[in-house]
């Protein structure tokens, strides 16, 4: 908790004025037993109904003044906490932005989703008790114990052992019950992935009737979470009735040894009606006290947890936040010995060295896991290579500010990824200020007729168009513009050879723009202006379609698994 304190800056004034509005609370509430005592010894057993009146109004006052106090710390506990959950929250979703894609699948998404969540939902939570109680409850505690010392001090001996039996207890529980509530949170994070899964895959589990296994597998989660969450609750389960067994312990002996004092004429009853009162305030702040360091644990637990985030510093960094020249007589895209991996193991890619002039149709096409939408992730600088060198437009991508690296660049993701909204608001992606002309353009060229309508609503993820749908909006929004590269990442895949051809022909009509399609179709890719033939990472080939064919055995062996010898 003490790392994120640099988001309550902002919350000075009400971090100094909750406590202390709840610490005079405490002070009014301690003077409560006094006056008590006095209404006993000087008002009931003197029958001075006077002096019963008058300090029952002082009473009244004490409880209406304790009670605006305690309003004004609850406000200023509300504000703070949601305020620098707020704060808390924006950042880390700043930071989770920065991060690189390597990063965001080691972290893993159900992981993050509960840090931004629960865990800080907890952090709330935890801000506004600790300003509430933290500076109460132990002050409550030793100004019992103090005034109980003014009563008597023999009889305060008794306070003090039964304070620190309660504050033993209260270190116990703590200490055991932290890593159980870290173990809960981390069986949070497998809960909402496998609901998600659930969510997202709810077609292909019935595809295969796998709802039951699916079921169990959940179950079985749910179970450990609860099993868990009764181990943490059992612990926590036992502050109570230990604290007040200790409490009323004490109270019995107070009333055992106090009624020989009273009798021996060294106290008054009104005295111990006071330490009694007094035994009781520490009974109930001990309990308030136990399940805030409950609450503590949980808080510090979630804490850590964003600050794991926090602390993971993104691997891949803008370097430059100026805007800089670059060579227009310079290929679009190089790669000067590109080698890249995503971990220790082998190589995704190794030493790639190709040019795509501007303007050009590239084609890149190879087998399953040849690095294909790797090479593009370089491109985009979602990841750096390992060795050598990516530059677009003669400049190294390390050296482009993010915004002006991708704002120029047009992506087609391998999965088509839609947002809520409406076919303008999905449009408007690639380019903020594109006009209705231009979005109704880009809409024709990527023949998604069917989306003309720019105020049609889109479902999450765009679930109310099929698959070739998504990829033919997917296309649409990346041209919106016209930018200068327009990456392509096996995005007709979902499309049926008569579209494609049409889709094709409609993209090159723009001379201006450099178009590098990934795919798996050699049809795609048989009138390009240059194909790169990935194998195992490797650049098998280069060249046209008429050039491969003679030249790279890796390009034709896929070209005659999917078309006749004739058509080639």
């Amino acid at each position: 908790m003490f790392k994120l304190r640099r988001f309550l800056k902002d919350y000075k004034l009400q971090l100094i004025v909750g406590p202390l509005c709840k610490l005079f609370e405490a002070v009014l509430e301690l003077f409560v037993p006094l006056v008590m005592a006095g209404i006993i010894d000087n008002g009931i057993l003197k029958k001075d109904t006077g002096y019963i009146f008058n300090m029952g109004i002082v009473l009244l006052l004490l409880a209406a003044v304790g009670l605006s106090s305690a309003l004004v710390c609850q406000y200023m506990a509300s504000y703070t906490s949601q305020g620098a959950g707020t704060k808390i929250r924006d950042a880390l979703f700043k930071h989770i932005g920065t991060l690189s894609h390597k990063q965001l699948d080691e972290i893993g998404t159900p992981a993050l989703i509960t840090r931004m969540t629960s865990d800080i939902n907890a952090v709330q939570a935890n801000v506004a008790m600790t300003m509430r109680l933290l500076l109460r409850a132990p002050f409550l505690i030793i100004g019992a114990l103090v005034m109980a010392c003014f009563i008597n001090l023999e009889l305060s001996l008794i306070f003090f052992g039964a304070s620190a039996a309660i504050a033993v207890i209260l270190y116990l529980v703590m200490t055991k019950s932290l890593p159980f509530y870290k173990k809960i949170q981390s069986s949070l994070d497998r809960i909402s992935l496998l609901s998600r899964e659930n969510l997202s895959g709810n077609r292909v589990i019935r595809a295969f009737s796998k709802q039951k296994a699916q079921q169990e597998n959940l179950d079985g989660e749910a179970e450990n979470l609860c099993a868990l969450s009764v181990r943490a609750g059992r612990l926590s389960a036992l502050l109570n009735p230990a604290t007040y067994a200790v409490a009323y312990g004490a109270v019995m002996l107070i009333l055992w040894f106090g009624a020989g004092k009273v009798n021996s004429g060294a106290l008054m009853s009104g005295d111990i009606v006071a330490l009694v009162s007094y035994m009781t305030q520490i009974l109930l702040a001990m309990i308030v006290l136990a399940n805030l360091v409950v609450l503590l644990s949980r808080g510090e637990a979630s804490a850590s947890r964003i600050n794991e985030v926090f602390e993971t510093e993104p691997s891949v960094k803008q370097l430059n936040t100026q805007k800089v020249k670059t060579d227009k007589s310079a290929p679009e895209v190089e790669f000067k010995n590109v080698t890249f991996s995503y971990g220790e193991g082998d190589s995704e890619l190794e030493n790639i060295s190709f040019k795509i002039e501007r303007s050009s149709f590239t084609g890149i096409i190879g087998t399953t896991g040849s690095g294909k939408s790797t090479l593009l992730s370089l491109i985009l600088r979602y990841y750096d290579a390992d060795f050598g060198t990516v530059e677009v437009n003669g400049v190294d991508v390390k050296k482009y500010p993010f915004s002006q690296l991708r704002g120029r660049i047009g992506v087609v993701p391998q999965k088509s990824v839609l947002f809520s909204g409406t076919i303008r608001s999905n449009m408007l992606w690639q380019n903020p200020n594109a006009t209705d002309e231009q979005i109704i353009k880009a809409l024709k060229t990527a023949q998604a007729d069917f989306a003309l309508d720019l105020d049609k609503s889109v479902a999450q993820g765009g679930a109310n168009f099929s698959g070739g749908q998504r990829q033919r909006l997917c296309i649409a929004r990346a041209i919106v513009g016209s930018p200068e590269l327009v990456i392509l990442d096996d995005s007709f895949s979902a499309l049926d050879f008569a579209t494609e051809k049409a889709l094709r022909s409609a993209l090159l009509k723009n001379k201006d723009t450099t178009y590098i399609v990934v795919t798996q179709r050699c049809s795609t890719v048989m009138s390009a202006d240059k194909i790169l033939v990935l194998e195992d990472g490797k650049l098998a080939g280069e060249g046209t379609h008429a050039e491969l064919l003679e030249s790279c055995k890796e390009y034709k062996e896929i070209c005659l698994s999917q078309l006749k010898e004739a058509e080639l």
